[in-house]
């Protein structure tokens, strides 16, 4: 696996949810491969700012990042990206309300591709499809 990219629910599920079994069966295995074979997890910064609404979200979350600094990379968005982030959105007549979304799959995109982990099974698999080596996982 060339990268492992987050989307919202799955960097809400590694930050605060990782007591519920039933939500991690599915992030776990990619977790584990991603540590064992030095895989670097991307999150997208607009992915961040979704999560980040203040209090005990805002702790979790930078307490996971904190303690995969080694693994977990913010990935800022420069003008390139935006301008990846825009034209996909416009292929596929989309506007900004679906932009994180779209911030995922840029991030894999630029990336070389990887396993993009989503809740989203309509938008993300969309936005990816026809593009090489990106690989979309849907957490239920």
């Amino acid at each position: 696996m060339k990268s492992l990219i987050f989307d919202s629910e799955a960097l809400s599920r590694v930050a605060r949810l990782s007591s519920n079994a039933a939500k991690m069966k599915l992030v776990t295995p990619y977790l584990k491969s991603a540590y064992r074979e030095g895989t670097p997890i991307l999150i997208p910064a607009a992915v961040l700012a979704e999560q980040y609404r203040g209090g005990g979200h805002d702790q979790a979350i930078d307490a996971w990042l904190s303690r995969n600094s080694e693994f977990a990379i913010i990935v800022d968005t420069d003008r390139a990206l935006a301008r990846e982030i825009g034209h996909i959105l416009a292929k596929h007549g989309r506007g900004t309300a679906d932009h994180v979304d779209a911030a995922v799959v840029a991030v894999a995109a630029r990336h070389g591709g990887g396993v993009i982990l989503t809740s989203d099974d309509g938008d993300v698999g969309l936005f990816a499809d026809g593009l090489p080596g990106i690989h979309v996982e849907i957490l239920r």
